[in-house]
């Protein structure tokens, strides 16, 4: 297994970033995605640059020697709050399914990437 996709690893693992995510952010097809991760495929330049760009970072991160992962606290933080006021019960409820929905997006997602795969 390369450098690159040690490190891949390492990064996909302490952000708890899933390959089905990665591949839908890259256009990699999920299936090549587990095969470049797990080492079996060699990966290439191209694949390299895509999902480096896709999570953000450049290429050359992912080739360093004495890798390590920035703590969450050293990075920008990404969060979305906002106040409805008192809610109804049935607000209650629905803003609930809702968080729900956002805790399980990537399957969510990758649920209707396979739908329509499978109605084509």
């Amino acid at each position: 297994m390369t450098k690159y996709i040690e490190n891949l690893n390492l990064y996909l693992d302490a952000r708890k970033i899933k390959q089905n995510y990665l591949s839908m952010k890259t256009g990699i097809d999920a299936k090549k995605m587990s095969r470049i991760l797990n080492g079996v495929q060699d990966i290439t330049a191209t694949d390299m640059d895509k999902i480096a760009e896709a999570l953000g970072e450049n290429t050359e991160y992912f080739l360093q020697e004495n890798f390590r992962v920035p703590e969450e606290f050293e990075q920008e933080p990404e969060k979305i709050t906002f106040y409805a006021g008192e809610p109804a019960k049935e607000q209650e409820k629905i803003a609930n399914t809702l968080l729900k929905l956002l805790e399980n997006i990537d399957e969510v997602i990758s649920a209707k990437g396979r739908f329509l795969n499978i109605s084509r």
